[in-house]
């Protein structure tokens, strides 16, 4: 036996095909010696028996929020807290739905909202139900709760589709648990996001969010971008090893951890942070950058009333992508940059991959049908100057981490080469 006999799961079972996989995960725990209390949603017994449960656990199983002879036990308030950990496993979409909503209209939501404890989800469901938007809201908004997340993993579905949506096994559960437990705020990814420590030695300079140039001492031209791609993107290349610098423009975003954050607002002030963050392995130019400013912003906040809008004389911005590709010294082996398109999305974004003499560019469509500012998920196609590759709608994260594997596989290859 390995592990601390002391310490006490409560266990919530979803609703899913992947509840087969909480009796494993169950058997694991206690061979480990953790007590463990499950709770079953009206759904899970669908799949899953509580006898099963219950001769796993070696105790009863919770399954009504109303039961007399339960409250008289032990209520669900005690049920909640007496616990070192709540782990839901599969945790629908259902599930984090009322999580991130605060319902409390069974035994096992008013358990997740009544917990002073931390918590730990291992989603599970169909690829198109993780990756749709009101999904990927209540994901962030469980994130930015402190709630913990291992998976989903990427991989066949019972309904005949295939994508990220699998519940993690219950190895890796298991893992994620003993983190939790130890007070770890990370919780490793899954192995088909996890690029390792593929960056470790390498520097990574990553520009995010909008910038804005000031009209006057109130007003600015800026865009709607949020950050998160770009700051997801810092975060994967840090997980992988890196040494990341992340110029942010003005974002409404935590700075990632193990990551360099120099805040800017405008053109200038990013492209001088970038110089400044200089040399570099890699270049990922993701922020979208306010293509023109005032030439001579107003040192007193504008008035109206005067009977004519005051004229704006606009001048370019700095091209921070192209200025970086075409350093003749010093040059980044790599050179990314995104193309944020409404139209024409391939043949604007190769124009641009040409234009700005960069390596790769990312492109992806910001219009009203596909509009991805400031959400969640992200689609995007990867252009180099000899290929194209689209990848489905994912979370940003996901995005993210993939797209650092692809560049520590381009910079191994370049290393090959020289």
């Amino acid at each position: 036996m390995t592990g601390v006999s002391a310490q006490r799961i409560l266990l919530v079972i979803g609703g899913g095909i992947a509840a087969y996989k909480a009796l494993e995960l169950i058997r694991r725990l206690r061979e480990r010696s953790y007590v463990v209390r499950a709770v079953m949603t009206a759904a899970a017994r669908h799949f899953v028996t509580p006898l099963s449960v219950t001769s796993l656990t070696g105790t009863k199983v919770y399954d009504d929020l109303f039961a007399v002879s339960d409250e008289a036990t032990m209520g669900h308030i005690e049920l909640s807290r007496d616990a070192d950990l709540l782990v839901v496993a599969p945790a629908t979409a259902d599930l984090l739905a009322k999580m991130a909503r605060g319902h409390a209209d069974d035994l096992a939501s008013t358990l997740l909202l009544a917990t002073d404890k931390k918590i730990l989800v291992a989603p599970a469901m169909n690829v198109r139900m993780w990756l749709a938007s009101p999904t990927q809201r209540n994901v962030a908004t469980l994130r930015e709760d402190g709630v913990l997340f291992v998976g989903p993993e990427d991989g066949d579905m019972a309904c005949g589709e295939h994508g990220p949506g699998r519940m993690s096994e219950p190895a890796a559960i298991l893992g994620a648990i003993e983190a939790a437990l130890r007070g770890e705020t990370r919780i490793p990814l899954p192995q088909h996001l996890a690029p390792g420590r593929r960056l470790a030695g390498r520097r990574v300079v990553v520009t995010s969010g909008p910038t804005h140039e000031p009209i006057d001492p109130v007003r600015y031209i800026g865009n709607r971008s949020s950050g998160k791609q770009g700051h997801a993107i810092a975060l994967a290349a840090a997980e992988a090893g890196a040494e990341v610098v992340l110029v942010s423009g003005p974002v409404a975003l935590q700075d990632p951890a193990g990551v360099s954050t120099i805040r800017v607002e405008t053109a200038q002030e990013m492209l001088a942070a970038v110089e400044a963050a200089l040399p570099a392995d890699a270049f990922v130019s993701v922020a979208a950058v306010a293509d023109w400013r005032p030439a001579a912003p107003a040192p007193e906040k504008l008035k109206k009333g005067r009977g004519t809008a005051p004229a704006l004389t606009l001048v370019e911005t700095p091209d921070i992508l192209a200025k970086v590709a075409a350093r003749p010294s010093g040059r980044p082996a790599l050179v990314v940059g995104f193309a944020a398109e409404t139209e024409n999305l391939l043949d604007h974004a190769r124009s641009k991959l040409a234009r700005k003499g960069c390596d790769m560019i990312i492109a992806n469509d910001v219009g009203a049908a596909g509009s991805v500012m400031g959400l969640d998920a992200n689609e995007v196609t990867l252009l180099t100057p000899g290929s194209a590759e689209t990848w489905p709608r994912m979370s940003k994260s996901e995005v993210a981490h993939r797209l650092v594997e692809r560049l520590a596989d381009m910079l191994d290859r370049l290393d090959h080469e020289r």
